[in-house]
């Protein structure tokens, strides 16, 4: 079943709650998402996570910006 796939923006925010709720659930029916089905590189802070609903084929790409690191010189 071909999937229609849409950008959907995600912002991490500082003091979240562990890793699993950091999973989307699909926008079309509710199902709980467990694994992206593929991630790329979009820059050296930006990753992209493709996520395809097993139960009602929906698909969707989330953005994620990666926190910069600090070095102590």
């Amino acid at each position: 079943m071909p999937a229609v796939a849409e950008v959907l923006s995600s912002t991490v925010t500082l003091n979240r709650d562990p890793r699993c709720s950091e999973l989307p659930t699909c926008p079309v029916c509710a199902d709980s998402m467990v694994a992206a089905e593929a991630s790329a590189y979009v820059s050296d802070r930006v990753i992209t996570y493709l996520w395809t609903c097993e139960n009602c084929g929906y698909g969707f790409v989330t953005k994620h910006a990666l926190k910069q690191r600090f070095t102590c010189n």
